[in-house]
């Protein structure tokens, strides 16, 4: 891999994103083989942004390649405000091999990843989630095989996620399609980035307000909370916008018979989906969570082996 950080799926190639899933899909099938691959290595943990999935399988991750992790909370650190993010990259630089940050706006974590010179992993932020992309990528491998020529149908707010799965999408040869409301759809040069770089893969993007659209012929079927983090004020104006969008049966049955559902969670039920669809035989969800886990032991062996 060409690069030292994992930030966005844009920095990486298709070859490369492949290689990670193949890694990721070996570490699943032999994880002793890699138990002690980062032997004494440690990670830091930084979280602006609490999280369930992100703290448990990096915290897992890392003990099961054999090292550690520090979890450093926003009181520890209140980046910006306490101390600088120059002054935390350079300190931690010195005393861990690598650095995993959940936070709000991503030149964060683009200033950590130019100040430190170990590697730096996005765990989120309000514009991208590299990693819930590669574990949700690696579950569409393991139940639909090849990648390229699938159709991913995603339903919903347009916000980190479904710019994540979009440039994946594009990288790997894949059809993406946004059902979102206007107003709520990717930003123009996210729209515009993955069907220029998908045009170099064969993959398409559309882009609609009909959700209906979106989904019909889909192999996947993704949606996310209609309000994230930080727009908790909004939850109950979106209830309304988002209401036409929200996969239940009925607009599953648009999708291949033999379509998954996925969802990155936590799902707000009888929202963006309901139960006789996240609870269904074709629903992936849990699949996909426990995929963090590998998805980001091999984000982390590509990286930290090299420090």
């Amino acid at each position: 891999m060409r690069v030292k950080d994992f930030l966005t799926i844009r920095d990486f190639s298709g070859e490369e994103l492949a290689h990670l899933l193949t890694l990721a899909r070996d570490i699943k099938t032999r994880p002793a083989t890699y138990a002690d691959a980062l032997k004494g290595q440690t990670l830091a943990l930084i979280f602006e942004k609490p999280s369930l999935r992100t703290r448990v399988s990096f915290d897992v991750g890392i003990q099961q390649l054999g090292g550690f992790s520090v979890y450093l909370s926003p009181a520890e650190i209140n980046l910006g405000k306490r101390e600088s993010i120059h002054d935390v990259a350079k300190n931690l630089e010195r005393m861990v091999q690598g650095i995993m940050i959940r936070t709000f706006g991503h030149d964060i974590v683009e200033q950590m990843a130019h100040h430190a010179r170990i590697p730096v992993i996005n765990g989120l932020t309000d514009f991208s989630h590299p990693c819930q992309a590669m574990a949700d990528f690696l579950t569409i491998s393991e139940l639909k095989g090849a990648i390229a020529g699938l159709k991913v149908a995603y339903v919903g707010d347009s916000n980190n996620v479904s710019n994540s799965l979009m440039f994946t999408a594009a990288r790997l040869g894949a059809h993406i399609a946004i059902g979102s409301p206007a107003g709520y759809q990717p930003k123009p040069e996210v729209t515009a980035w993955t069907r220029t770089e998908g045009a170099k893969t064969g993959s398409t993007c559309t882009v609609t307000e009909d959700p209906v659209e979106a989904v019909s012929n889909a192999d996947v079927v993704y949606t996310d909370t209609w309000a994230s983090m930080g727009q908790e004020s909004e939850a109950y104006a979106r209830k309304a916008i988002f209401r036409p969008y929200q996969v239940n049966a009925s607009l599953f049955a648009r999708a291949k018979a033999d379509a998954i559902f996925m969802h990155c969670l936590p799902a707000h039920r009888g929202d963006e989906v309901t139960d006789e669809v996240i609870d269904s035989p074709r629903s992936v969800v849990f699949q996909e969570a426990e995929n963090r886990l590998h998805a980001q032991k091999a984000i982390m062996l590509e990286l930290m082996k090299r420090v």
